[in-house]
């Protein structure tokens, strides 16, 4: 099984030019390999890996305006592939594209962003709009 780990450079031109005004959350469902690939042979789970990604690009997502504002643990999955599982659950928040986009252009996120790719065996990172909360799943009230 081949694992998505970095965007396709179509898919994030796309994403740069739906500029629109606003926030973006970026759902993140993460797996982590066992060990962890490090080029240079470092010797680290994939846990560890991504726990050091986390240390080190907290500080540039806060720069950038940035934060988390869900976190949750995978259970189960009831409708879809019944051996997806997720190691890391969140949605990020950005103010905007382009200050993601600035936060994967910053030198200090280029450097940590290696963790990232020595831990992570699959990954989805979706773009969402926020919207309002409702009672109902239609998320007309």
């Amino acid at each position: 099984m081949v694992g998505y780990i970095d965007p396709e450079k179509e898919t994030f031109a796309a994403f740069r030019e739906n500029d629109r005004e606003g926030p973006v959350h970026m759902l993140n469902l993460v797996r982590f390999r066992e060990q962890a690939a490090y080029p240079d042979g470092r010797i680290a789970t994939g846990a560890e890996a991504y726990a050091a990604y986390g240390r080190d690009t907290g500080p540039i997502l806060k720069k950038v305006g940035g934060r988390i504002v869900w976190r949750g643990r995978f259970e189960l999955t009831l409708i879809g592939a019944a051996e997806e599982r997720w190691d890391a659950c969140f949605i990020a928040e950005y103010p905007s594209v382009a200050a993601f986009v600035s936060m994967i252009r910053d030198p200090e996120y280029r450097e940590a962003v290696k963790h990232r790719q020595a831990a992570v065996e699959d990954s989805r990172l979706i773009r969402m709009s926020p919207a309002p909360a409702g009672m109902g799943f239609g998320g007309d009230d």
